[in-house]
């Protein structure tokens, strides 16, 4: 594959530009339950006693989660959510209704950390001219992602965010990746994907015809890294990795010529 000078750097989120580690993810639910189950109190929904209400949620994400293993496809939790309340008799507003999402997932967003230097990195990136977006499998509404984004002071370094829940195929498959090179606007040979997982991000952009930059993270920890990899400890790195490829790059071209 001939690569571009990179006109475009695409992320993973979870463990590239939110480092979540090891989360007890029962706990984060459990707290999610019981803060829901207060608003939907407080907003005089009709809900059942909270140890049903906290199992009917549970399980039917659990089976949504399980399904969407085996098609490889993602699901909308909030929908999930809001068919559990339907059955219950609860009617709210869109704004409620992405307000209760959020609730769900903040105890899990209050566990995410970023560098600290992360808005100042995204925006040399933004300075050097480059285009910026997010590529992720999640099964969380883009609303509670972007708001949380949004706290971080990070959502509008990317215009472009693709959340696989709300197309028909996740990371690995390469058709993602190419969905991606559309809605990103730049060719695949110019475009630098950065993730943490070697089966879901690297290998998949690379076979793309992305150049990959995998960064260090406790998900591919002892791993073996493919050679054309290029590897990352922070995202601060990214400015200084980008010129140099591209100062390359243009070296080459002109001594071609």
């Amino acid at each position: 594959m001939v690569h571009d000078e990179i006109k475009a750097v695409l992320f993973d989120l979870g463990d590239t530009i939110l480092e979540f580690g090891k989360v007890n993810t029962t706990k984060a639910f459990l707290e999610g339950a019981r803060v829901t189950h207060a608003f939907l109190k407080a907003q005089g929904q009709p809900v059942a006693c909270f140890s049903w209400y906290f199992f009917r949620n549970l399980v039917r994400l659990r089976t949504k989660h399980l399904i969407a293993n085996l098609l490889r496809q993602d699901f909308d939790s909030l929908e999930v959510l809001k068919a559990v309340g339907a059955r219950l008799g609860v009617r709210l507003s869109h704004e409620q209704w992405e307000q209760f999402a959020w609730l769900w997932y903040e105890p899990l967003a209050r566990c995410a950390r970023i560098e600290e230097d992360l808005p100042q990195t995204l925006d040399t990136l933004k300075r050097m001219g480059l285009k910026l977006g997010i590529v992720s499998n999640t099964f969380l509404n883009r609303a509670s992602l972007e708001r949380h984004l949004r706290l971080l002071g990070l959502q509008d370094f990317f215009p472009v965010q693709l959340y696989s829940y709300e197309f028909h195929v996740r990371k690995p498959s390469t058709e993602f990746f190419r969905i991606a090179v559309d809605k990103i606007g730049a060719p695949a040979g110019s475009i630098l994907f950065v993730g943490d997982r070697i089966d879901n991000d690297i290998q998949p952009a690379l076979e793309t015809g992305m150049r990959a930059a995998l960064k260090e993270a406790y998900t591919n920890q002892g791993k073996k890294v493919p050679p054309e990899a290029l590897r990352i400890r922070r995202l601060a790195e990214l400015p200084a990795l980008v010129e140099r490829i591209n100062a390359t790059k243009a070296q080459t071209t002109s001594t071609q010529t």
